[in-house]
């Protein structure tokens, strides 16, 4: 990894198993945390905040940390309404279809059926559609 906070491999190895169950699905070190792409495209980043690092995430999700977010794509009415429903969710606003979640403190605390939800509609939204099927 680049700089920041190292993330939990509690986490990374929660979604890691989420992201990876998905068609073509490559897991690496981002610049800061760790993303899951299909083709060249992001649908999962996870990135921990630490001391108010890394900046740009933690202006976004509005803490100094410790906190770990999760950014994923969204679109249509659901965009709308995470981007509008506050926290736990924050709008970052380096593209207009990204949304992010700031996670419990502790992996066994998230709502992993949630989370699999929104990571795979992030997928859909970004893979080719005859891996989509």
């Amino acid at each position: 990894m680049a700089s920041g906070p190292d993330v939990d491999p509690g986490y990374v190895e929660r979604l890691g198993a989420i992201c990876m169950a998905l068609p073509e699905v490559v897991e690496e070190d981002a610049w800061v945390g760790v993303r899951w792409s299909i083709r060249t495209k992001n649908f999962a980043h996870l990135v921990a905040i630490a001391d108010g690092r890394p900046a740009a995430y933690a202006e976004a999700a509005g803490t100094t940390g410790p906190a770990t977010v999760l950014t994923f794509r969204s679109a249509g009415d659901e965009l709308v309404a995470l981007s509008a429903v506050g926290p736990p969710f924050f709008k970052p606003v380096w593209f207009r279809d990204i949304v992010g979640l700031v996670l419990p403190h502790e992996p066994a605390a998230v709502d992993w059926d949630e989370v699999t939800e929104l990571v795979t509609e992030s997928y859909r939204l970004l893979a080719p559609k005859r891996l989509i099927r």
